[in-house]
């Protein structure tokens, strides 16, 4: 049938052709007979002059002869077409009344109240042809356009438009069906006597009359609509949160350095607009109390709170500022006073200085006027730990965290053996924290640096000696001079080989190795790294770039007195942060603050220093007796904070003047309660340590700020006060 039909197509037009060139030939050989022409003879004949009749006569039978032939052939086609056609509905009228209702009426119902079903809509479709056009547009175009043959048996009758008594037929018919999912088979079935009633006329013109219905009902054909209620109901999908896409100040990190650039923002600036995207979960927060006091705390859920109690006896949270404190990211644009927003578990991966914008993780771009960069450093690991496989690894904790010290915190409950490779501040702190924990859980903790004795890259090796036995007094086992070789997991247990053939078991290790800075954004955004140091250089202003400031352990900055540096403590992050918010308003100050930190080995042991603090370089230490006032605990008293550069003050020291009391003549014993240790570089002091010496900062930055040569460092070790009870 779609065979015959697509013939049909491709044959009507010639037939039409055919048939209004044969009227045409008729009516001239008609014309000719009516009228004698005279022409001239050309050949001897006895009969009537002006000849040629005879031929005019053959010509007519012949034309007529040959549209009669192709008339019967078109006609006979057009008939098998249209009894193959009504064998086809007839078939399918059949299979459909199987299936419908026996109380069905014979009328095509309303659209509304039959429903159409997928077997009686799936026929429709293959009458279709299977072509692109809609299934309810090929039925109509095809009952107008097969009565077209008969137009050759009635040639010589005019061409006259459809009657209005046949439009009217046809009308409903094609309306019927439109809807093609909703024909019932009675009105299939009758269809073909239609066709049967337009064959009789010719119908050229019908079809531009019927295909505006076509077009007007398409779009409200039932068989579309019915396809949505087999798919499943879309799930409502939460609106994400509009994240501002400009931001006035914009700081990159959220440790420190970001959290002192925004409260100095904020400061010189009431309606300041920041905004703080961090790649960790957790507002701005400190990172000392990680590896000190939160580890002597007597509350279990410790982890959870986060808060705990300093040397003092006062409790504070390690987080900078409540939640309360900051706006909200997606309310940051149309806060009216301004103020700070944290973007949370975001991070920046690209930089364009240029455009001034920066682009998140999720492809998300945010502009900026000013933006400073805090995004501090990564702990370091060691390669022969990366290369051990899957199973050292996730035995191994570089710590630096919250989440670092929950999962450690966990870790030192549930195994008996824990060993911290590295005697460097954050070695030697976890070790001491961790030792107090053993003689309650019998926990073992071992110590391993390839240092001779405890934090030697940084004292004498004197007082690294000592510091080393006061360490192992609180329960922990030292392994000196330690180069690991390999590691590897064995038994359930962790072998760790040493390079001179010790081998220590262990469950779990803490990797202390040091700080990488990160400085993925150098490239691009086009800024030094310094090759010495590492981390972005800066100026004197902490600028990298045009409206771009570097602050943190992340910065390299140059010291005026002491030479390019770069600095990995808490006070230096408080300072230079506060400062790069200064200057990002306009300040344009420059960075000559020395900065100081500071460790403690428990509560009765310890220590802050400032500028370079180098075991390699020569020192001088001058030592007292200590009392029960010289002790970390005693000193958070007397200051009333944990974190004791918070304490300081920007302002100048003033001179310092010496104590009258003469220095006491000490035997040579190996007792270093407190103390001053010099650290020189060319007869000049450019680092100090005050051992278990408490708020004399300000006197030790004045002393490398004024860069003097002194004669006699036991003199100026009297300015600190040592020898007073």
């Amino acid at each position: 049938m779609l065979k015959c039909r697509a013939v049909w197509r491709k044959l009507a037009p010639l037939a039409r052709s055919a048939s209004t060139q044969c009227r045409h030939n008729v009516k001239t050989a008609l014309n000719n007979g009516r009228r004698q022409a005279f022409v001239p003879a050309t050949h001897m004949s006895t009969g009537p002059a002006g000849g040629g009749g005879s031929e005019n006569t053959l010509y007519v039978v012949l034309v007529g002869a040959a549209c009669l032939g192709g008339g019967a052939y078109a006609y006979m086609t057009v008939r098998g077409d249209s009894k193959r056609y009504e064998e086809r509905i007839s078939e399918l009228a059949s299979r459909s009344a199987k299936e419908a209702p026996e109380s069905q009426p014979p009328v095509a119902p309303e659209p509304e109240e039959a429903a159409p079903t997928s077997e009686e809509s799936a026929p429709v479709a293959e009458l279709s042809g299977e072509t692109e056009s809609a299934s309810a547009e090929e039925p109509v175009t095809e009952v107008p356009a097969e009565p077209a043959a008969p137009v050759v048996e009635e040639a010589e009758e005019p061409v006259t438009e459809t009657p209005p008594e046949a439009a009217e037929q046809a009308a409903p018919v094609l309306a019927e069906a439109e809807p093609v999912a909703e024909v019932p088979p009675e009105a299939v079935e009758e269809a073909p006597p239609v066709v049967e009633e337009a064959a009789e006329e010719p119908v050229t013109e019908a079809p531009p009359a019927a295909e505006p219905e076509t077009v007007q009902e398409a779009p409200t054909e039932p068989a579309v609509t019915s396809l949505p209620e087999s798919a499943p109901a879309p799930e409502p999908v939460s609106a994400p949160l509009t994240l501002p896409s400009h931001a006035p100040y914009l700081l990159i990190g959220g440790g420190t350095a970001s959290f002192a650039a925004a409260r100095s923002i904020r400061a010189r600036d009431p309606g300041a607009k920041v905004l703080i995207v961090t790649d960790e979960p957790n507002l701005p927060y400190m990172r000392p109390p990680l590896s000190k006091e939160l580890w002597f705390s007597d509350d279990p859920s410790v982890t959870e709170t986060l808060r705990f109690k300093q040397w003092n006896g006062k409790e504070r949270s390690i987080y900078f500022q409540p939640s309360s404190f900051y706006v909200k990211p997606e309310e940051l644009t149309s806060a009216e006073n301004g103020g700070v927003a944290v973007l949370t578990g975001k991070k920046v991966i690209q930089m364009d200085v240029r455009g001034n914008k920066v682009k998140l993780d999720d492809d998300t771009e945010i502009s900026y006027d000013k933006c400073l960069i805090g995004t501090g450093g990564v702990p370091r690991n060691l390669q022969v730990i990366e290369k051990a496989g899957d199973e050292v690894m996730n035995r191994t904790t570089l710590f630096r965290k919250i989440e670092d010290f929950k999962s450690l915190d966990n870790v030192s409950r549930n195994v008996k053996s824990i060993t911290i490779i590295g005697g460097g501040f954050l070695g030697s702190e976890l070790a001491c924290a961790l030792g107090r924990r053993s003689s309650e859980t019998g926990l073992e903790v071992i110590q391993m640096f390839p240092e001779k004795g405890n934090m030697g890259k940084v004292l004498p090796e004197y007082l690294s000696n000592w510091t080393t036995e006061k360490v192992k007094k609180e329960g922990v086992r030292i392994v000196p001079e330690a180069l690991v070789k390999s590691v590897a997991f064995k038994e359930d247990k962790l072998e760790i080989l040493l390079k001179d053939g010790r081998q220590v078991k262990t469950d779990h290790i803490v990797a202390a190795v040091g700080l990488e800075p990160n400085v993925d954004l150098a490239k691009s955004a086009g800024l030094e790294v310094d090759s010495d140091f590492g981390g972005y250089r800066v100026n004197a202003e902490l600028q990298a770039r045009s409206n771009i400031w570097v602050a943190g352990d992340a910065a390299c900055f140059y010291d005026i007195r002491l030479g390019r540096r770069r600095v990995e403590h808490h006070d230096h992050a408080v300072v230079s942060g506060r400062l790069a918010g200064e200057n990002m308003t306009g300040a344009n100050k420059p960075y000559w603050h020395q900065s100081m930190f500071w460790s403690d080995l428990g509560p009765d042991v310890g220590y802050e220093a400032i500028g370079i603090v180098d075991s390699s370089l020569p020192t001088v230490g001058v030592f007292a007796k200590a009392t029960s006032k010289d002790t970390p605990k005693a000193a958070t008293e007397q200051s009333g904070t944990g974190i004791r550069s918070e304490s300081e003050t920007e302002a100048t020291a003033v001179t310092p003047v010496a104590s009258s009391t003469p220095a006491p003549v000490m035997e040579h014993k190996d007792e270093y309660g407190k103390g001053v240790i010099f650290y020189l570089r060319d007869k000049v002091v450019v680092g100090i340590i005050l051992w278990n010496v408490f708020n004399r900062m300000p006197i030790a930055r004045k002393i490398i700020k004024d860069g003097e040569e002194h004669a006699d460092l036991n003199e100026v070790a009297k300015l600190f006060n040592i020898h007073e009870d």
